[in-house]
Formats: structure tokens, C-alpha cells, sequence
């Protein structure tokens, strides 16, 4: 449980990185595949207009929440 919980981490921190050089760079050299969030879901959301940088900071951090919550877990092994 805990890896599973640590990989959905590790892929929305690196969704919400991979938008933020987006959109501070105007195109995404690396990591394209993981741009969906910030394509299709932030433009969609009018409350996110103007704050579409901030946004994907947001994710990104939220992304390492969840990596740091998942180290409370109980692993497969149940060394807790």
C-alpha cells in the first residue's frame, strides 16, 4: 500500500513540476506526456484564471504531501 501511495505521489508532484516549466517556459522540454493536468484541466477551471502557475505549484506540492503522508502507511510487509 505504501509504494502504491508513493508512486501516485511521485507522478502528481511530477505533473505539477512539469506544468510549472510549462508554464514558465512556454513549452515543456522534457516530461511532455505529463502536461494533461496543465492543458486540459487548469484552462477549464475559471477560477484558476491568471493563477494557472500557482496552480501547478500547488499540485506539485500537494505531490510531496502525499509522498511524505504515504511514509506513515503500514508497508506491505507490515513493518508498522
Amino acid at each position: 500500500m505504501r509504494k502504491a501511495v508513493q508512486t501516485l505521489g511521485l507522478v502528481v508532484a511530477a505533473v505539477g513540476v512539469s506544468g510549472t516549466l510549462d508554464r514558465l517556459l512556454g513549452h515543456q522540454p522534457i516530461m511532455g506526456f505529463l502536461n494533461v493536468v496543465n492543458r486540459f484541466v487548469i484552462p477549464r477551471v475559471d477560477a484558476l484564471a491568471g493563477y494557472e502557475l500557482f496552480a501547478n505549484l500547488v499540485i506539485a506540492v500537494l505531490g510531496i504531501s502525499v509522498i511524505a503522508a504515504a511514509a506513515r502507511l503500514p508497508g506491505a510487509g507490515g513493518d508498522r
